[in-house]
């Protein structure tokens, strides 16, 4: 498995090389203003200059060789144009903890009452209850989540008598953008769940269950309910990480000062360092989700070798 753990880790680094190349290089494309707080009042000459100073005129390979060694001592830069000559890391990092406080609690609420309702209409296939989840599942995956998360704030805030926006002073004002974080997430679970408990219902071993007499009880939820999550934990950290990390419409939506928030102000002020530096972010924590879910999913699962035997692919 250690083995395995290298080859995995080493084909995640190649990829985030990659991923942070390729994006490096796109943002050369863009507007040089994105660089400078005062571009409207520099003229060419300042211009030139400052490109210069920031090293922005070096061969393209010389500037990827730096931002990775830069990287590599834990440094993301300097704002431009966000918050002039301030460090990045200091900026990003009151703002992971607001994010991370909302994706706990929505993680929280989300993982275990979309694994019950995965459970409960798998076990009640065809009937109301799994109606009924079908039909909330479908109108989640179905329609914009622009459209319900407008229609929980204004309707959310009225019934419960607080502000359209989040406020740390109110307690309360925290309930509507976890509603919103979660539902997603709810719905996820809950088809996953729900589609690989139904085809563990349909196997071999569970009909020799059943005829050897084991109770229904026993069969759901000994056999086919543990060896359906199994698939599950893949994507599960993946979607903590992301969770945590903070939801870019839903931050920006109540005016929450996350991270996915930090992301939308700062595409819409050019700041191309701070853009660069959040895409890093966000490409790490997806890879490392993938990474972490490939070995747990090893660890949960038994019957996952992690040493290639003769004749095996």
């Amino acid at each position: 498995m250690f083995l395995y753990i290298l080859k995995r880790l080493g084909r995640s680094l190649i990829t985030l090389v990659v991923i942070i190349t390729v994006v490096f290089l796109l943002l050369q494309f863009m507007p040089v203003e994105g660089y400078f707080d005062n571009y409207e009042k520099m003229t060419e000459a300042e211009i030139q200059s400052g490109l210069v100073r920031l090293g922005l005129k070096d061969p393209l390979p010389v500037q990827v060789v730096r931002f990775f060694k830069m990287l590599l001592t834990g440094n993301l830069g300097i704002s431009r144009r966000y918050r002039v000559n301030v460090s990045i890391n200091e900026i990003i990092a009151p703002k992971i903890w607001v994010s991370a406080k909302f994706g706990l609690i929505s993680m929280a609420l989300s993982l275990p009452l979309g694994m019950a309702l995965g459970a409960l209409m798998a076990r009640n296939k065809g009937g109301l209850a799994d109606k009924l989840g079908n039909g909330f599942i479908v109108f989640i995956q179905a329609v914009p989540n622009a459209v319900y998360f407008l229609f929980i704030q204004l309707y959310g805030s009225q019934l419960l008598n607080i502000s359209l926006l989040y406020d740390e002073a109110v307690t309360r004002s925290i309930i509507l953008p976890i509603i919103s974080l979660s539902l997603p997430s709810i719905a996820g679970y809950a088809m996953w769940l729900r589609r690989y408990m139904v085809d563990e219902a349909n196997k071999d071993y569970i009909k020799l269950a059943r005829a050897k007499g084991v109770s229904n009880s026993a069969i759901w939820f000994k056999h086919v309910f543990r060896n359906s999550v199994v698939p599950m934990v893949n994507f599960i950290p993946g979607s903590i990480l992301l969770t945590i990390s903070g939801s870019i419409y839903v931050e920006s939506l109540y005016s929450i000062p996350g991270m996915g928030g930090l992301l939308v102000d700062v595409i819409r002020k050019q700041d191309n360092s701070m853009v660069l530096a959040l895409i890093v972010i966000y490409a790490s924590l997806s890879i490392l989700g993938l990474l972490l879910g490939d070995i747990l999913m090893g660890i949960v699962d038994p019957r996952i070798s992690f040493v290639k035997k003769e004749g095996s692919r």
